[in-house]
């Protein structure tokens, strides 16, 4: 790994191609050096019996744990050396204001699926880098395609950062030795079609209706209209799963679905979907709420919730149809008719 790029050269050369260029490159070096001592802090054998242990809720009524606390802690004590105009953060309740002159705003899940924690599973970071409007007040009440820049890291066997800076992903791994990052994968493709779908199945009674003919037609296998078939998987950490989508393809699904708090999605648009839909669109694939492209998004509140479906593209465009057109998801459901129906040969 020694003779690979180093993610500062990386950051480096991107420094010299735009106006907010040098801005967003010292953003992006700073969350990394935040990574690597977050890296460290799950890793730590002392703190095997603490991390998962909750501290309450947090600001939009989610379960927080005291890595939660810890990891948000380290990214704004890092990116505090940075001139940043706008900070938000999962663990924040509003934006914080930080330097009006600056030309970047910075929006962050410091440990995504932290309830993974206690068995041992991959969690993560998430950011997302917009420019600074000139009001700072809608600094996160932008588009997702005004992102300058994305990316997660996660902390597994290997701690990897995930970073799309508008042209294309690329993919470091952390050398431990060294104490950096180093390029491991460049421009990062997902197949369009796909083998694997990922979705919390113990769910599917309070599906709506378009959910349920998707993931029908991936359980019918080659006997549907897929003509393919599929394997399930679910990890229930949205960096592992998009991770997974970036090594050997597949579509994940977190729709919005009947259950009390769960009618706009249980995803947060700001800091989870957008930067996802960002590093995903970079690597050839698709991201929807099934009726609308993530990145054509804007939110209305900094925790704003959405649904989404994201992943290898023809996968993402059929659950998309079938959001959109009611006579087809009948058409799909009716038992007489369908490939596995009454008449089939």
């Amino acid at each position: 790994m020694t003779g690979q790029l180093r993610l500062d050269d990386h950051l480096q050369r991107y420094s010299e191609t735009a106006p907010h260029a040098l801005a967003v490159a010292a953003a992006v070096d700073a969350i990394a050096a935040a990574a690597i001592e977050i890296a460290d802090l799950i890793a730590s054998g002392d703190l095997a019996d603490a991390s998962g242990l909750t501290t309450g809720c947090n600001s939009d009524g989610d379960v927080q744990r005291d890595l939660d606390v810890q990891a948000d802690a380290i990214l704004r004590r890092c990116l505090g050396r940075q001139p940043i105009a706008a900070l938000a953060s999962e663990e924040m309740r509003e934006p914080q204001i930080c330097d009006r002159q600056a030309k970047i705003c910075i929006a962050i899940d410091p440990l995504d699926g932290s309830s993974n924690i206690d068995i041992n599973m991959t969690v993560g970071t998430i950011f997302s880098i917009l420019p600074a409007p000139d009001d700072l007040a809608l600094a996160f009440h932008q588009r997702g395609s005004a992102q300058l820049a994305a990316g997660f890291v996660t902390y597994g066997p290997q701690t990897s950062l995930v970073l799309t800076l508008g042209e294309g992903v690329d993919i470091f791994t952390l050398d431990r030795k060294s104490g950096c990052f180093r390029l491991a994968r460049s421009g990062v493709q997902i197949s369009e079609a796909c083998e694997e779908f990922a979705i919390n199945a113990s769910n599917r009674r309070h599906w709506d209706p378009p959910v349920r003919a998707f993931i029908d037609e991936c359980l019918a296998g080659v006997d549907g209209p897929a003509n393919h078939n599929f394997n399930m998987r679910w990890i229930g950490s949205l960096v592992a799963e998009a991770y997974r989508i970036l090594t050997r393809g597949g579509v994940f699904l977190y729709p919005s679905d009947a259950r009390p708090g769960y009618g706009d999605g249980r995803l947060r648009l700001v800091y989870e979907a957008h930067p996802m839909a960002m590093i995903i669109e970079q690597a050839g694939g698709s991201a929807t709420t099934g009726r609308e492209r993530i990145l054509d998004l804007s939110a209305q509140s900094l925790h704003q919730r959405v649904p989404l479906i994201m992943g290898s593209s023809n996968e993402v465009r059929r659950a998309a149809e079938l959001h959109c057109d009611p006579l087809l998801v009948a058409s799909v459901s009716a038992p007489l008719f369908a490939r596995r129906g009454f008449f089939r040969l």
